[in-house]
């Protein structure tokens, strides 16, 4: 039986979905980032699915999201969207931990997924991490640099941003040190899947494509990294993504 189970980790809220007749035991983990306005829970039709094949899942809360809203404005949450992706970073590693120091995971097989902001987090999460082995990408830009610039610009038009400009070239700074599209290198033959909609008007379709084309002339195996483009499909992820993410880590993790 496919179990839920509600668990602090490092203080942060997370759900824990796994085959509760292999709960102590080691298993491939994955952990999933849900995206912006977004929460834990709303991920648990591909986390149960997922533990289905015999993974154990991880969906964390991101900060501002879920259980650690304190009744944050959409404004606020905008402003604080590429510290909300740094700090999923620096939570991922202590979610690892709590799992690699109780013997949980089975062999080092820790992959990483995301939708949207999660899938941002995920390609940020690349450029830091090696021990993660495989990574799903789901409507995210590995360009997070790029996008930021084309998001402040745009924010720009409609609002007085209550930053300086001082602030905003500190984070492009700060952004570069987990910037995927600079660090191609750090992928090092590791299998990722991207999905993304050619008609997502909130991430550009062509950051995560462009990428990919550019990516897999670096592979030695071009099985180990794919793009999955869904025609006239919008920022929503479809079935068809969500059982192709899970195929992916049944052959990859």
């Amino acid at each position: 039986m496919i179990g839920i189970k509600k668990e602090s980790i490092s203080s942060i809220p997370s759900l824990i979905v796994v085959d509760m007749d292999k709960e102590n035991e080691a298993l491939p983990m994955i952990t999933y980032f849900h995206g912006f306005t977004s929460a834990k829970e709303h991920n648990l039709d591909i986390a149960f699915l997922l533990a289905e094949k015999g993974f154990r899942v991880v969906l964390p809360d991101s900060k501002l999201h879920g259980e650690r809203d304190t009744t944050t404005s959409i404004i606020q949450k905008t402003i604080n969207f590429w510290d909300i992706v740094m700090q999923n970073v620096k939570e991922l590693s202590e979610i690892r931990d709590h799992f690699e120091q109780r013997g949980l995971i089975l062999d080092g097989r820790f992959g990483v997924a995301g939708t949207s902001m999660g899938g941002i987090t995920t390609s940020a999460a690349l450029t830091q991490y090696p021990w993660i082995k495989t990574a799903a990408i789901l409507m995210g830009s590995p360009r997070i640099t790029t996008f930021a610039k084309q998001l402040i610009n745009n924010y720009k038009k409609v609002m007085d941003l209550p930053v300086t400009e001082v602030m905003i070239e500190n984070l492009y700074v700060q952004l570069e040190h987990y910037d995927l599209s600079t660090k191609i290198e750090k992928l090092n033959q590791r299998p990722v899947l991207f999905w993304h909609g050619d008609n997502d008007q909130v991430v550009p379709f062509d950051h995560s494509y462009s990428f990919y084309e550019e990516a897999r002339k670096l592979y030695d195996n071009e099985e180990n990294i794919r793009f999955i483009k869904e025609i006239n499909r919008d920022h929503k992820v479809s079935r068809h993504a969500i059982l192709e993410t899970i195929k992916w880590f049944q052959q990859h993790l």
